[in-house]
């Protein structure tokens, strides 16, 4: 019966791990399609580096790596492999919870850090657009504004002379719509709940996985197999 639990437990554990796997190639090559086509990084310099592109590609990677060595140590039942598997699943939960803890600790300086940074971006499409050069806004800023429905960084006049098309209808320029700063706000409030549900099945995930891959090398130290 116990045999029959762990042979469950393996398996169910590979199954697990290829799912992860599929799933991190899939956001890998997702982030190299958005990084090839996607211009939006420009909106927050200061990040650019850390646009949602380039975390896709970095997530994508880790997780295949990691589901990687999961499904191959339950597979081979290598205890050198599960080892490693377990250490980087708590790394990387360590570093979920840190970054969720640093978020809601200074979500003020943030705030304010998001809001000068789009200004800034917006200054930049201005100048860009004055010059004769509207590539950045037409890439970043039209992309936003016509998402979200909104213009500027708080309304159009951010924009003075050079309101683009896209805070535009085909009649009439929309003076009075609302800022992009509180649209995206206002999204980011509204998946707050979402997100913290994301954040705690995945670390609910992760310990499963370092439960999983502990009760296998158990089994495995117990059954006098070799370290490999």
């Amino acid at each position: 019966m116990a045999q029959n639990c762990l042979k469950c437990l393996k398996y169910t554990m590979c199954v697990v791990n290829f799912l992860c796997f599929i799933c991190g190639t899939a956001g890998f090559g997702f982030g190299v399609f958005m990084m090839m086509n996607s211009k939006v990084s420009s909106l927050i310099p200061s990040l650019s580096s850390l646009n949602i592109a380039n975390m896709l590609f970095i997530t994508g990677i880790i997780m295949t790596c990691v589901s990687f060595l999961g499904f191959l140590g339950a597979l081979k039942e290598n205890r050198c492999l599960l080892v490693t598997f377990f250490i980087l699943l708590f790394i990387l939960m360590l570093v979920e919870l840190t970054a969720a803890f640093l978020l809601l600790l200074y979500e003020s300086k943030i705030d304010s850090f998001l809001q000068r940074d789009l200004t800034d971006s917006l200054e930049k499409s201005r100048e860009s657009a004055k010059g004769g050069n509207s590539t950045m806004s037409k890439g970043d800023w039209d992309i936003i504004q016509t998402m979200f429905h909104c213009c500027g960084v708080h309304n159009s006049s951010d924009w003075k002379d050079k309101v683009p098309a896209s805070c535009c209808s085909k009649t009439q320029c929309h003076i009075n719509q609302p800022g992009c700063y509180n649209k995206l706000k206002a999204w980011f409030e509204g998946n707050f709940l979402a997100t913290g549900v994301a954040v705690i099945v995945l670390c609910i995930i992760e310990v499963l996985g370092m439960c999983f891959s502990v009760t296998l090398f158990c089994h495995i130290s117990q059954s006098g197999l070799s370290y490999k």
